[in-house]
């Protein structure tokens, strides 16, 4: 059988092996497949809205009542309760029935025409911080509002036309328009980076799996154990992850309506070494660990260190140096600082080539301790034999 053919060969038996290992298939196509619809689902409101607070009305005025009513058409406020009693919401609050409330104190409306500055506390949950913002810019924005409603109509008090009024009181406009992440959703950001690390965890536990597996049962065959033949199955699992690549990228983030397809081509490149350093990896840890069970064990409990590593629940710069150093010999660490680059900011390959040149590096530095494991692994099954 000619080489070639052998190769082809041992890449389409090793395709329907992994198809027919009920694990394998598992991790390898319906894993990607469950994440990627399991994972966002939470993520579908994108931004948190409709926090539930409280006011503290010790005024009593016009004023006090506006600022209510601004803050009952927050979108991002439910008001709950407007109370005279701050221990009754204090109360709530400690039930976590509500997340925050803003204090309007006596004489507020008095000390207000007069021009005297007032301080309104806003008191919010700051141990959770993603409710703890959306209370502190949600009655923001409310007194904002309604600062500047007082503001313009003292300075028409004074004389000046209203647009003259508008102008004086803001003589500088800020528009903030948002890039690449335009609806400002907590999945837009998170998801993205987080299916890069599904893709090589699920790659790299499947192949160290069924790696494991075939090291179970003695082989008659020895050019089965070849380096040659390692290559094809290698580049069988590397196809594996390219298919939950192209199921993310190319399928889920458009049904999602997350940012994509910012330079696909880009994309594609990169994948080749991501995929195929991942897949490297798990064959020479499968090879190690020769063994089914122990592969999955050990690498199940790297998840949750890697997502620290990566930076998008911690900004990497800073991480310690020793961390950011570990997290570059990790593929799907350099990867979502590619991925994202490429597929959500169409970034050029220029921008991201020390990635690119870091995903290669990994991918041969894994190709090489992969063969290293399987010529031990060989050796020592020989040992065993004679």
């Amino acid at each position: 059988m000619a080489p070639n053919k052998s190769w082809l060969g041992w890449l389409g038996s090793t395709l329907l092996a992994a198809l027919r290992d009920q694990g394998a298939l598992l991790l390898l196509v319906a894993a990607p497949i469950i994440y990627s619809f399991f994972y966002p689902w939470p993520y579908s409101t994108q931004a948190l809205q409709r926090v539930p607070v409280a006011i503290v009305d010790l005024d009593h005025s016009n004023l006090s009542r506006q600022i209510s009513r601004f803050a009952q058409a927050s979108p991002r406020l439910q008001l709950r309760l407007v109370s005279g009693d701050e221990a009754e919401v204090q109360a709530l609050m400690a039930r976590r029935e509500i997340e925050g409330y803003l204090v309007l104190p006596t004489q507020l409306k008095r000390d207000v025409a007069r021009g005297q500055g007032v301080v309104l506390p806003v008191l919010a949950n700051g141990a959770y911080f993603l409710t703890n913002k959306v209370v502190l810019s949600g009655f923001g924005e409310v007194l904002g509002t309604v600062s500047a409603g007082v503001e313009l109509k003292q300075l028409q008090a004074r004389g000046q036309p209203p647009l003259q009024a508008a102008q004086s009181r803001s003589p500088l406009n800020v528009q903030l328009l948002p890039l690449y992440n335009l609806s400002e959703g907590y999945g837009s950001y998170v998801v993205p980076a987080v299916a890069v690390l599904i893709i090589q965890q699920l790659l790299l536990i499947g192949t160290a799996l069924w790696v494991g597996t075939w090291f179970e049962k003695p082989r008659a065959d020895k050019s089965a154990d070849s380096l040659w033949a390692w290559s094809a199955r290698t580049t069988a699992f590397a196809l594996f992850g390219l298919l939950s690549a192209g199921w993310f990228f190319g399928l889920m983030f458009p049904f999602l309506g997350y940012a994509h397809g910012g330079n696909p081509l880009g994309t594609a490149l990169l994948l080749l070494p991501f995929c195929w350093g991942v897949a490297a990896l798990g064959v020479a840890l499968g090879a190690l660990f020769a063994d089914r069970e122990r592969a999955m064990q050990a690498l199940l409990c790297t998840s949750l260190p890697i997502a620290f590593l990566a930076g998008f629940s911690w900004p990497r710069e800073s991480l310690p140096a020793a961390l950011q150093g570990l997290g570059e010999a990790i593929p799907a660490v350099v990867g979502i600082q590619a991925f994202v680059r490429l597929n959500q900011m169409g970034a050029p390959l220029q921008a991201v080539a020390p990635y690119g040149w870091a995903l290669l590096a990994q991918a041969l530095a894994f190709s090489l301790l992969a063969a290293w494991a399987l010529q031990r692994r060989r050796k020592a099954a020989a040992a065993q034999i004679a």
